[in-house]
């Protein structure tokens, strides 16, 4: 039996002076506290603990100018977490960028892929 490997994927970083950096990572963790509104939430939506989260996510408030996130301290009502305009700024124009490196990579994807062994089973 033969496999048919994975459709190929683009993965883009864009790094920026004095180690600050986005990626596919940041994107989605980003996503994922728009859609919980939680940084624990996010984290464990991605197998990522919370410490991790967090973690990324004061490198990201102090890359900018402006937080990409704002959070709560928990308590008696919860804490909470929620993107902020220039988080979900950044969150587009990573995704914007990513399609169209995507779009006019998928040529050249495609060739190289088409110069790799075949993948077969057991093998």
């Amino acid at each position: 039996m033969t496999e048919t490997a994975p459709d190929p994927r683009l993965r883009l970083r864009v790094v920026f002076g004095d180690g600050a950096m986005i990626g596919p990572g940041k994107a989605d963790l980003l996503e994922r506290i728009r859609e919980t509104g939680s940084i624990s939430a996010a984290g464990r939506a991605m197998a990522m603990s919370y410490k991790r989260a967090w973690s990324l996510v004061e490198e990201m408030n102090a890359a900018f100018r402006e937080p990409l996130v704002a959070s709560t301290r928990g308590g008696p009502q919860g804490g909470g977490a929620q993107l902020t305009a220039a988080g979900a700024a950044v969150v587009a124009h990573y995704r914007a960028i990513e399609a169209r490196a995507a779009e006019a990579g998928a040529e050249h994807i495609a060739a190289i892929r088409g110069m790799l062994r075949d993948i077969s089973g057991g093998k």
